[in-house]
């Protein structure tokens, strides 16, 4: 059985940086995890990629070949990774063993986890080569400065699940860079009432029974929680990336190791 991280979240919110520091603190402790891209527009990586979705298709030759801007050509450079999974995509995975570990880096653009269906055949195909898969999802800490964004990251971060169908990980990134964490700390595991009343504030009237189902609807599904990353700290690294092979049950099918002994030397 092999094992996946997806890591998906909004333009702009770590991703490329999660993944970097995450092969640093696993090549520190000595353990092996391979990184791939999936985004046919990157160009620079702080990372070995162990395989890289412009060896398929990359976005600058769709933009120049069939005159694409930006949100089209990717999009129609992910609808050829969907359409070239039992090629390429199989053939890839073919070169890593039963219970490797592997990261994919996506794209920014939310459409892909949020309606699409290209990251979901994605991952369905994943599972049928016996991939345990976990969707990590990042958001910018810098984003959460009240109660409306918030939300708006919640339901942003619902909907990837609904869509995806995965164990799934939230992540505040970027707390390295927010100067005052105490405007954070509300919104790490806040209480729904805390959440009803400060959106009622900032709300116009009309919208009380709107505000009370969407925050019914966050604490159903549990998403009011979100793991903060600091990337200056190896604690931190390491208890996301407990929570995720948790996530996916990595680890929990090794072998205790036993060690031998001569019973004739055993005084």
């Amino acid at each position: 059985m092999g094992y996946a991280q997806l890591v998906i979240g909004p333009a702009g919110s770590g991703k490329s940086t999660y993944c970097s520091s995450l092969y640093r603190h696993c090549e520190a402790v000595g353990r092996t995890i391979h990184i791939i891209n999936l985004d046919p527009a990157a160009e620079n990586f702080d990372y070995p990629v162990a395989f890289d979705i412009r060896e398929l298709i990359s976005l600058e030759d769709v933009m120049e070949e069939l005159g694409l801007g930006p949100n089209g050509g990717l999009m129609y450079c992910m609808e050829h990774l969907e359409e070239n999974l039992d090629d390429w995509l199989t053939e890839e995975l073919e070169n890593y063993l039963d219970d490797d570990y592997l990261v994919f880096d996506c794209p920014g653009q939310i459409e892909l986890f949020s309606h699409v269906p290209v990251l979901r055949n994605f991952v369905d195909h994943l599972k049928s080569r016996n991939f345990n898969v976990c969707g990590v999802y990042l958001l910018d800490s810098q984003f959460m400065t009240d109660v409306t964004k918030f939300i708006s990251g919640c339901m942003a971060s619902l909907s990837a699940m609904v869509q995806l169908e995965l164990p799934h990980v939230n992540i505040l990134s970027k707390m390295d860079l927010v100067s005052n964490k105490k405007d954070i700390e509300d919104f790490l595991e806040p209480e729904p009432q805390f959440l009803l009343s400060e959106l009622n504030q900032r709300m116009a009237p009309q919208f009380a029974k709107l505000n009370k189902a969407l925050i019914e609807l966050v604490d159903e599904f549990s998403m009011v929680s979100f793991i903060p990353l600091d990337l200056r700290k190896e604690s931190s690294i390491k208890y996301v990336l407990a929570q995720i092979d948790t996530c996916i049950q990595f680890g929990e099918d090794a072998d205790v190791k036993i060690k031998d002994f001569d019973p004739e030397n055993d005084d």
